[in-house]
Formats: C-alpha cells, sequence, structure tokens
C-alpha cells in the first residue's frame, strides 16, 4: 500500500506560523517532510523558527490585516517555491469588547486579518493549487464560529463566516481537485489563551463545560491540520472538525 500518512516534498504556507497554534503547524508540517513558507509581522519571529529548521522554512514578514499585503505574500510563495500545494489560513486577531464599543477600525482590522486575508490567499493561491497533484486548503476558524462564547460579535462572526467560505470553495474547487477544510478550536494552550485562562475562576469554569477536563494543546490542533492535507484525507472536503476536548456537544 502507498504510503499516505506523510506530507513528504509538499510544498506549504502557513500565515500566522510563528507563535502559537501556527508554529506548531509549521513544526509538524516539518517533521512530516514539506517545505514551508510562514508570513507572519514579527521578524525576529521569522529568524527564530528559520534558524530551527534553516533548509525546511522560509518566510516573510507582512501584517495580513492589510489587504496590500495578500499579493505579496503570493508573490513570495511563487518566487521561492514556483508551487504550491497546501495553504493553511490560520492567522487571526480579537479585541475583546462589547458589540457596542467597537470602532470601524477595530471592526475592519478583525475582519480583513481573519476572514478577508482567507478569502484572499484562497483567491490568489488558485492557479498553483490546482496545478498540485493533491491540493489542500485548511482555514482555522473556532468554537465561536459555531456557537456564542463570550470572544467579542466580531471574532465569532469572522470565525462563522471562515466555516462557510470552506464549504462553498469545496464545492466550487471540488472540480479542480482542491480539499477544503476547517479547524475549530476551543482554548489552547497559547500565549493568546493564557491571558484568559490566568483567571482561576474563569479557568475552571472552562473545564467544567469540557467533557475531556482540560484544555488543548497546539500539538492537537496541529495534528488535525497536517491530517487534512495528507493524502490519507484525499475523499474529505468541505468539512469542519472540532478540537474541543468536547465542548460543542456537551449539554447540561
Amino acid at each position: 500500500m502507498k504510503m499516505k500518512w506523510t506530507l513528504e516534498n509538499k510544498y506549504a504556507l502557513v500565515t500566522g506560523g510563528t507563535r502559537g497554534i501556527g508554529k506548531s503547524i509549521t513544526e509538524m508540517f516539518v517533521d512530516l517532510g514539506a517545505k514551508v513558507i510562514v508570513i507572519a509581522r514579527s521578524d525576529e519571529d521569522i529568524k527564530k523558527i528559520k534558524n530551527t529548521y534553516p533548509k525546511n522554512i522560509e518566510g516573510l514578514s507582512l501584517d495580513l490585516s492589510e489587504p496590500v499585503n495578500y499579493k505579496r505574500a503570493i508573490n513570495f510563495v511563487n518566487d521561492k517555491f514556483g508551487k504550491l500545494d497546501i495553504l493553511v489560513n490560520n492567522v487571526g486577531v480579537n479585541i475583546r469588547k462589547k458589540t457596542i464599543e467597537y470602532s470601524a477600525e477595530q471592526y475592519q482590522k478583525i475582519l480583513n486579518t481573519n476572514l478577508t486575508s482567507a478569502f484572499e490567499l484562497s483567491r490568489l493561491a488558485h492557479p498553483m493549487l490546482k496545478n498540485s497533484a493533491d491540493p489542500s486548503i485548511v482555514n482555522i476558524s473556532s468554537v465561536a464560529g459555531q456557537i456564542h462564547i463570550r470572544t467579542g460579535s466580531i471574532y465569532g462572526m469572522t470565525k462563522s463566516a471562515i466555516i462557510q467560505l470552506t464549504k462553498n470553495l469545496a464545492g466550487e474547487w471540488g472540480k479542480d481537485n482542491i480539499r477544503v477544510n476547517a479547524v475549530a478550536p476551543w482554548y489552547i494552550n497559547t500565549p493568546l489563551a493564557q491571558a484568559v485562562l490566568k483567571d482561576k475562576d474563569y479557568y475552571n469554569e472552562v473545564l467544567s463545560r469540557t467533557p475531556l477536563n482540560k484544555i488543548g494543546e497546539p500539538e492537537d490542533v496541529a495534528s488535525a491540520v497536517a491530517f487534512l492535507c495528507m493524502p490519507q484525507a484525499e475523499f474529505i472536503t468541505g468539512q469542519c472538525l472540532s478540537v474541543d476536548g468536547g465542548f460543542t456537544i456537551n449539554g447540561f
């Protein structure tokens, strides 16, 4: 049987690929044999991850809340790889506020970073993905896109839209053999989550609503993303996989 549990000789683009979940995805891809381009805002973070994997990672410092940078990102992939097999739209941002307190600028920043970047990068990457033998897009959504949680309405709105974008692209681009899936994490042990979970009462409430009674690790999400990009998942498209310890199915 042909070995399908691998990303050997795959070329991937991971946005927000130097911290938290994105860093874990990048590292797992490399460990599974892929070459990866990471897009992140911090030059220092890019240098660190490149120094760890000097032969397998390229990086470009861009702010994906700025639409002018979408084409720059894909041009960089074209220049460095000339091909693309995997796109992971992972970059995300949140500002926790009541709905009536957001400014127009904050709304646009969250929308551009979380949703518009995924939409535009997918469109711009389409020609390269179409030419791949086994192309795959994975969009990082959130359980906040499936049910209401206290993360802010704009964040939840963008993450819900990511799931619908996933379904639409899967249906539209299936003829091009491009598989499109999403992953929806619950609280994961990253610096961003730790800022909220340091409140002991809040932390305990999160655990009480999670059947597995623990916080997820970045590797839990990375493993789901890697699987969806492997040839072993070649008949899976248009799906949203919750990596949530059972949170979204938990009733009273």
